[in-house]
């Protein structure tokens, strides 16, 4: 699995929780320690992609975290809006 793999994943992710999955986007680039996923969705749907306490969004980071660190990547997640 390498970056585009993973950034569909977390693109899937996101849009199967989100009302208006079109508005889902994630951008990836190049860190100097890891490789940086930005995910964007639309304002009124920020709550349901982080979650109560954050739960949510902790979900997203640990899945797409296992499935890079299975090939040796190291990435980080951030939720912008």
């Amino acid at each position: 699995m390498h970056e585009n793999s993973l950034k569909e994943l977390l693109i899937f992710l996101a849009q199967s929780i989100v009302d208006d999955p079109d508005q889902v986007t994630v951008d990836l680039s190049q860190g100097d320690r890891a490789d940086i996923l930005t995910l964007k969705v639309a304002p009124d749907d920020m709550g349901k992609v982080i979650g109560k306490k954050g739960r949510i969004a902790t979900a997203l980071r640990t899945i797409v975290r296992a499935a890079a660190t299975r090939e040796g990547k190291h990435i980080i997640i951030e939720i912008v809006d």
